[in-house]
This record gives structure tokens, sequence and C-alpha cells, in this order.
């Protein structure tokens, strides 16, 4: 299994390279416990005073937490989706109730409830998992339980809540290197690229972290090129009101190495919306487009040309004059050895 040198990514706040305007850590989501507000199922007071205490419990939970485990196995799909939901609670709002829920044999019967066709059961067992993956301790024993599959369907048919803190779980067992290519081979890329272009804002925002994530393992990048990947980055780029900028273009940027990636980039117009970048985009943005463009160029006269023709060279100019160093470096990589800064260009 290839990826990239860890020298170069960074990832979710823990930047593995240099800490400066290069950490691409800050585009992303978080993909934190789920967020799509409180639980509607029960609405008498004990039950609103029940999940209170809740909310509350640490210390004392461990009775609870085992007979809600048993619950999960009722033949009551009431208590079942009861259970469920305040399993999923406890998780969220207790970080400590997390390894507390996984050692009391919760994650078998929460993986099953993700392919319930009830949509509160599978909303209640996917955000269960992802709450319970925020534990680093929990995600392989959540790989290794067989979560991979039902999430991917889940993404797949799930309702947008469901699809969104799926890619969130998905993401999160992701962190484990080994996960990369399992859920890549599951099917997850075309699904992900999916909701990066048909989702809404949260789920584009997600699935764009998650395939950052994912697509540090050279097969799945083939796999997103292959899903169409490149016509949503392009658009999502050009959007400068989409909030997606940094992110589509830090996803590209791992994507762009390979020669069939940077044909297809080509192909969805990706060229002018760079040089649009660098011309009116942040020093953040910039950045990031000279470096795509720098890997678009590299042995492609043809490309350069086409870079060239865009206008590339006087915003390229400015941004040698007025940018950060590491974009003046970037900059400087596209001159010759004479120093002519616009002849890597024609």
């Amino acid at each position: 299994m290839e990826t990239e040198n860890p020298a170069n990514y960074a990832y979710m706040g823990r930047s593995l390279g240099d800490l400066s305007v290069n950490d691409h850590s800050f585009a992303f989501s978080d993909c934190n416990s789920d967020r799509s507000g409180e639980f509607t199922m029960a609405s008498s007071s004990s039950s609103q005073s029940r999940r209170f205490l809740l909310a509350s419990a640490s210390e004392n939970s461990d009775d609870l937490i085992r007979q809600l485990v048993l619950d999960l196995e009722s033949c009551s799909v009431d208590e079942r989706k009861q259970a469920a939901m305040e399993l999923r609670l406890l998780a969220k709002n207790k970080p400590e109730n997390r390894i507390k829920i996984a050692k009391s044999g919760a994650i078998k019967p929460l993986i099953g409830l993700i392919s319930s066709s009830d949509p509160q059961l599978q909303e209640n067992g996917v955000t269960a998992i992802l709450n319970l993956s925020l534990c680093d301790e929990n995600k392989k024993l959540i790989a290794s339980a067989g979560a991979i599959r039902p999430l991917v369907r889940a993404l797949k048919t799930g309702t947008s809540t469901v699809k969104e803190n799926a890619a969130c779980a998905l993401l999160r067992l992701s962190q484990i290197e080994e996960s990369k290519v399992a859920i890549g081979r599951s099917g997850a890329i075309p699904l992900l690229v999916n909701l990066l272009e048909n989702g809404g804002s949260r789920g584009k925002k997600d699935a764009s972290t998650a395939l950052y994530s994912l697509c540090s393992v050279n097969e799945n990048k083939i796999r997103a090129v292959q899903a169409g990947i490149m016509k949503p980055l392009v658009e999502l780029m050009a959007d400068f009101g989409s909030n997606m900028v940094d992110k589509s273009a830090y996803v590209l940027s791992i994507l762009v190495s390979g020669p069939e990636a940077k044909t297809a980039l080509v192909e969805e117009g990706g060229i002018p919306v760079l040089v649009e970048i660098i011309e009116v985009g942040s020093l953040r943005q910039k950045e990031a487009a000279v470096g795509i463009l720098l890997q678009i160029c590299e042995d492609s006269m043809v490309y350069r040309t086409m870079v060239a023709r865009e206008g590339a060279i006087p915003p390229l100019v400015a941004l040698s004059q007025s940018g950060t160093n590491h974009a003046k470096q970037k900059v400087s990589e596209f001159r010759n050895p004479v120093g002519d800064s616009s002849s890597v260009l024609t």
C-alpha cells in the first residue's frame, strides 16, 4: 500500500509537516460527534428528564450502559430505538463513556442497526458508532467488528443525516492506516464523491474531509478520479461563496500527481479556475493553486502553454512579490535556472 510522504501530510489539526500557512488541516471539518440536533423520539417530560440525566451521567453510568446494551437485543423495536438513542447521547456528551460503551459489548449490536430498514434505528446506529469512533481506542474495535461495509451501505441509502454521519464515521476509521484500503475497496469513494457533488453544506464538508484522508492511498486516488471527482472539485473551487475553495483545492492537491488526474482536471476546466484563484483568492488559496499548477505543468509543455494563455504570469509575478515566503518559494519553482519567471510557462 503506497501512501503520500507523511512530511507533506497535514490532517485534522495534527500537521505532520510545516505548521505554517502550508498546514491543510485548518480547511477541514472536524467531523466530531453528531450535529443533527437533539432527539425528538420521546416527548414526555419523564423521557426528557431521563435524557438530561443520561447526558450528566459518568461515574455511575456502568449499570445503565449494561442495561442499554441488553435492550439493543430486545424484541421490541421501540426499546431498541430508545436504547440506541440513549447510548448515542451518552457517547456524544461524555468522552469517558465511549470506552465504557465499547467494553460493554455495544459495538456489534449497534453495527447491526446500521442495516436496519427503520430510519430512526439506522440513524441512531450510525451516529452511535460515529460517537464511539471519536475515541482512538475504539477505532480498531469498530473496524474489526465489521462496521465498514454497513457504513458504506448507509452512505448510499440513508437519509441526509445518516449519509453525513456515515461519512464522518468512515473518516474516523480511516485514521487507522490499514482501514483506508478496506474503505476504498468497499465502494465508499464514489459515494463520497456523490455526497461532495450533491450533498448539503455539511455533507460537502464531511465528504471532502473523508476523501482527503482516504486519498493519501494511491489506489483510492485512482478510484476518486474514475468516480468523476474533478467536476465537483472544480465547481466548488470556482464558487467563492461556497466556503469550499480551500477544502477542494487541498483534496485536489493530493490527487493531481497522476497523469489521469491531470487530464481530468484540464478537461473539467480546472486551469482557468486555478488562475482565477491566484488572481483573487486568499493567500492560502493562492498558495494551494500555485502548488497544483506546478504539478500540472511538470514535464508538460502543453499544459504550461495552456496556463500561460490563461493569463497566469501577471498574478504569479505579483504573488512572488507580495505572497508568503512559502508562496514565493512555490512561484520561484516556475523559473528556469536562468531566473526568468515566465519561462517555465512558455
